[in-house]
């Protein structure tokens, strides 16, 4: 019996899991399991021995007409969904469609990447391996079988790009294939899941599913929806999605945690902005605040909080400002989020401002998420501080978190470069099974020591140096920067010392595929914000490799080592050459954040550069630190998604 016919399925309009109802002791249970398991259970040895059977296969598939291996790829792909791991013959026939179609031969650990995606299971896979064929590979034999297929990453440009470079595989088994990106129409984004396999963003494809949840109103069943439908007069029951069969999620630590902070949220516009007048007096109050007396902010968790004193204060302040000001909750509301606009929300780092609106900025991707807004009339305030005409209010139609929806799917699987850190969080929330998958051949990056200057200044003098030399050698230059002010920062500095270079951040990001093109050529300089972190190929140009590769250069440390380890995986991939060096300041963000005691022990100690050892010693203390507080953010996330999702519960709208 197949293991997708004995989940137990939710009520739903379309196929999907029924979702667990679980506690805290259930949480924390499932994750010892998930380190006892990920210990004792040798899933490695039967990918590697599947892959090794698919090799010895090969000759004799090669033999085979373009008919018979689709014919035998069609007697066996149901088979091979019942039992992945035993499908050596499904994957050497799709391996020889992509020999002959693509003109690239998939190697043994791709093919052990592609059985561990086809058993639902998250593969990692180091930088620079090949997961864009490795997914295509398990999405391919899925799509012959007839299970519709998502393939999710973190991008509109690594969506088509890799629909578009996947697609004459995809043809030969005559499987359609769909892409979804920012602004498409629902009817085209109908048509696009409609097909055999289906490249979409995680923030499109969530938002497709909320829609489709608004469109279902609380009904059950596909059936109730095509009679309303019908009586209503229309052709088709506006679904979007087929359900929730089987995703392949690309970056998967990413999407599964680094976003899962952050809920969902489907609104729609509203009748009017609001009252200029009113955020604005709401900015002039949150100007008259004092930060430690009146509010307190932790700067590592967002938040912020008015104290006592702070709402006395605001109290006098508002007796003589109108009907509008009256009630204590709504001013002290209003006046917090405006101070959530004036401290925790910076121009350039979180928002952009471009033709007279403000555009958010993904943290995680570096990109702008067009039409996107902040909830609650904090966009409002922002307007309003930066003097741009006000947009609509929104009004909440759906919510969700990313645990909650990706636990619906019937199977789940995912690949990244970085999962070990958090492979047991993803096994406790998503039932995910991490499984390492060893590099085709051995990296020969080469790491420089970290250098930490003592202020910002003198960093991008360091890092201005640095690229010359370089240069000079005839080397291409990746600069990693945290964000869009950073990445301009640098620029002045390299045009006043006479360097050209490319820079791509959210701001300029028109010819992302020409920049990413030509990084690797020699002598090319690029300064990109984490929209070349993830899923970026920079190709070396001729003579580059006997030159050492790309090198590349980390500015600043994120929260997450996860994230510098895909800015470092940018360079020496598959056994190319590269190096890498992080130049980092002490008033870096990490570190003000979340350095402490350890920070000042070392601006003491060190009133120049900080030794190496200190700085990675200080690195690793602020990352622990700050990925506990993400963790925790988490954990809140879902419970308050799952407490909101109770309570719509007795009114009909739970989700």
């Amino acid at each position: 019996m197949s293991e997708l016919t004995h989940i137990a399925r939710a009520r739903s309009v379309y196929p999907e899991r029924l979702e667990r109802k679980e506690n805290a002791l259930d949480s924390q249970a499932r994750t010892f399991a998930g380190r006892l398991w990920h210990l004792v259970r040798p899933l490695r040895l039967r990918l590697a021995s599947l892959a090794h059977a698919a090799t010895r296969i090969g000759p004799e598939v090669a033999g085979l007409s373009d008919d018979a291996i689709r014919t035998q790829l069609r007697q066996l792909a149901r088979t091979a969904v019942d039992h992945p791991t035993e499908a050596a013959r499904a994957f050497a026939l799709v391996r020889e469609a992509c020999t002959r179609t693509l003109g690239k031969t998939p190697f043994d650990v791709q093919l052990m990447g592609a059985a561990a995606l086809f058993s639902g299971k998250l593969a990692e896979m180091q930088t620079g391996e090949g997961k864009t064929l490795t997914a295509a590979l398990a999405a391919c034999i899925a799509g012959v079988a007839r299970l519709p297929v998502h393939v999710v990453t973190v991008n509109d440009y690594l969506a088509t790009r890799d629909a578009q470079e996947m697609q004459p595989l995809f043809a030969f088994f005559a499987l359609d294939v769909g892409t979804i990106v920012t602004g498409m129409s629902l009817p085209d984004r109908a048509r696009a899941y409609a097909c055999d396999i289906t490249y979409c963003t995680n923030k499109e494809l969530v938002f497709d599913y909320l829609k489709d949840r608004v469109t279902a109103a609380g009904r059950n069943s596909s059936a109730q929806l095509r009679i309303q439908a019908h009586v209503s007069g229309q052709h088709d029951t506006g679904l979007l999605l087929r359900g929730l069969h089987f995703a392949i999620v690309d970056e998967a630590d990413s999407v599964l945690i680094d976003e899962a902070r952050t809920p969902l949220i489907l609104a729609e516009k509203g009748d009017s902005a609001g009252d200029p007048a009113l955020y604005a007096t709401a900015l002039d109050l949150a100007g008259q605040l004092q930060l430690a007396r009146d509010f307190d902010i932790n700067i590592a968790r967002r938040e912020l909080h008015l104290s006592t004193q702070g709402r006395a204060r605001l109290d006098a302040l508002c007796v003589d400002l109108g009907e509008a000001w009256t009630a204590a909750h709504g001013r002290e509301h209003m006046v917090a989020q405006a101070l959530r606009a004036v401290h925790l929300f910076q121009r350039d780092q979180h928002y952009l401002v471009a033709d007279d609106k403000v555009h958010i900025i993904d943290e995680y991707t570096g990109r702008v998420l067009p039409g996107r807004s902040w909830e609650q009339g904090l966009h409002q305030l922002i307007e309003t501080k930066e003097q741009c005409p006000l947009s609509e209010q929104n009004r909440t139609l759906a919510r969700i978190t990313y645990q909650r929806f990706f636990r619906r799917y019937l199977r789940l699987s995912g690949m990244t470069g970085t999962a070990r850190e958090v492979s047991a969080e993803i096994w406790a929330v998503y039932r995910l099974e991490t499984v390492a998958i060893p590099t085709h051949r051995p990296c020969i990056r080469v790491a420089a020591p970290t250098r930490c200057c003592a202020g910002t200044t003198d960093k991008w003098q360091a890092v201005a140096d640095a690229v010359l030399r370089q240069r000079d050698a005839g080397r291409p230059v990746l600069i990693g920067t945290r964000s869009v002010e950073a990445s301009e920062q640098l620029a002045r500095v390299l045009t006043d010392a006479g360097i050209p270079h490319h820079v791509l951040n959210a701001r300029q990001d028109a010819d992302e595929a020409q920049v990413v093109a030509q990084a690797g050529t020699a002598g090319a300089v690029t300064v990109a914000t984490n929209m070349a972190g993830r899923g970026t190929d920079i190709h070396l140009g001729p003579g580059v490799a006997d030159k050492g590769g790309l090198h590349v250069i980390l500015t600043e440390y994120h929260d997450s080592a996860r994230i510098d380890r895909q800015l470092v995986g940018r360079c020496a991939r598959q056994g190319d050459p590269g190096s890498t060096v992080a130049i980092v300041a002490l008033d870096d963000a990490l570190f003000q954040d979340h350095g402490g005691a350890l920070l000042k022990l070392l601006r003491a100690r060190f009133p120049g550069a900080v030794p190496p050892f200190w700085t990675e010693r200080l690195r690793a203390h602020c990352q622990r630190k700050a990925e506990a507080i993400h963790a925790r953010t988490r954990r809140d996330t879902l419970k308050q998604d799952r407490n909101l999702d109770a309570m719509l519960a007795f009114a009909g709208n739970q989700i």
